[in-house]
């Protein structure tokens, strides 16, 4: 009989009856880390049908996707969660459906939204990392900052016709997406609004031409990625893969870090409240006050809100109440004289004033966020946990 030391490994067993038998002979593979692990993805466009796709056959355990489009007929030569009859339906939620039916042990949970405007801080930092399937620079800059907030990594990605880029950003070390924005960047960013700072009817998102076969191989790069970040394994953060389809060239390359750059800045841990966005400001100073924060106090508003539009001809004044980069300025003509009219814009809301009485909705916080609340020359940062029960809406697949 032959003697086997106590601490020999277990003879390797191939069951073809696992879902991930294949995937638990790569050496490294941890399937219990990838079915407790939460990802966030921005975008369910070609790409982000790719990236659903592919953390459904691994086996990722939740993944939330936003977007705020609906399914398109252009759509579907470059998408392949969608259907011809899921015409008219929101993104995120036909590619959470699908991606669900690949898989019926994990879940899926759709968000219809803007990622500026109605996705909370709080999402961005329950989640494991995030993985950007975006196709303009005013949503990647948002990202960017929302995951540096809360040291959540993500990995963006780029496609035009046949080629691509991958970067990847792991803060607070590496450099990060806002570090390589040049002033052209921010002089094309800019173009989007228009001189009193309401978003351009005529600046639409560009439609890129794209083959799905990049959108593949892009998609793949950014799961890849994931699963290291995932498994622990060492990543190159700050940097980006190239890949032309053209000439089949694939290089990597590292990107510039700047000290000075905006995007780094890091939250504390923010204290828990019960509340939730339909609560009052007021009732929010109030909580505030309940864990240490000194008197008058004032919230900061992430998102600037138009409160009203003005005319400066007839003083008609008519309220808006919704996020700067929500409001087009066609909104901003009066209806009374048809001029131009004036936005009323806050970035803060004082304890008192007319507006610490309207609901933290009504001011333009989204969901599960993370908010600032000023006073006593010290700033507080508190979890709207009251928001909590709302992410738990998801897609499964049938079992």
């Amino acid at each position: 009989m032959t003697n086997i030391p106590d601490d020999a490994e277990p003879p390797l067993r191939i069951d073809d009856d696992d879902r991930y038998g294949r995937l638990r002979l790569i050496s490294w593979w941890r399937q219990e880390r990838l079915a407790a692990a939460r990802v966030l993805v921005v975008g369910a466009g070609a790409l982000g049908n790719e990236v659903l796709k592919n953390l459904a056959l691994v086996g990722v355990g939740t993944t939330y996707v936003i977007d705020l489009d609906v399914v398109e007929p252009s759509n579907l030569s470059r998408s392949v969660l969608f259907r011809p009859e899921d015409g008219g339906r929101p993104k995120a939620e036909v590619a959470a459906r699908r991606a669900a039916e690949l898989n019926p042990e994990v879940a899926f949970v759709p968000i219809r939204g803007d990622v500026l405007n109605d996705v909370g801080l709080g999402l961005f930092a329950h989640v494991d990392l995030v993985i950007g399937c975006l196709d303009n620079r005013e949503a990647r800059l948002w990202v960017n900052r929302q995951c540096w907030k809360v040291g959540r990594p993500w990995i963006d990605a780029g496609i035009q016709e046949i080629q691509g880029v991958v970067k990847v950003f792991t803060p607070p070390a590496s450099a990060c997406y806002e570090c390589t924005m040049t002033e052209r960047d921010y002089q094309l960013l800019n173009l989007r609004y228009s001189c009193p700072l309401l978003r351009r009817d005529e600046i639409l998102a560009g439609k890129v031409p794209t083959a799905p076969t990049i959108a593949s191989i892009m998609a793949a790069l950014q799961v890849q990625e994931a699963l290291k970040l995932l498994h622990g394994m060492a990543v190159e953060g700050g940097t980006a893969m190239v890949f032309n389809g053209v000439g089949n060239q694939f290089y990597t390359t590292r990107l510039p870090f700047r000290e000075d750059c905006l995007s780094h800045e890091t939250y504390p841990m923010p204290v828990e409240l019960p509340l939730g966005r339909s609560a009052t400001v007021a009732e929010l100073f109030d909580a505030a006050a309940g864990a240490g924060l000194s008197r008058p106090m004032s919230l900061g508003l992430d998102r600037e809100l138009v409160e009203a539009v003005e005319c400066p001809r007839c003083g008609a004044r008519r309220e808006v109440m919704r996020p700067r980069t929500a409001v087009r300025q066609s909104e901003a003509d009066c209806r009374e004289c048809r001029e131009p009219a004036r936005p009323i814009v806050q970035s803060a809301i004082e304890e008192g004033s007319a507006l610490a009485s309207r609901t933290l909705a009504e001011v333009g916080v989204p969901p599960f966020d993370v908010v600032r609340v000023d006073g006593g020359g010290e700033s507080g940062f508190f979890l709207l946990a009251g928001d909590r029960d709302g992410l738990d809406s998801a897609w499964r697949g049938p079992r």
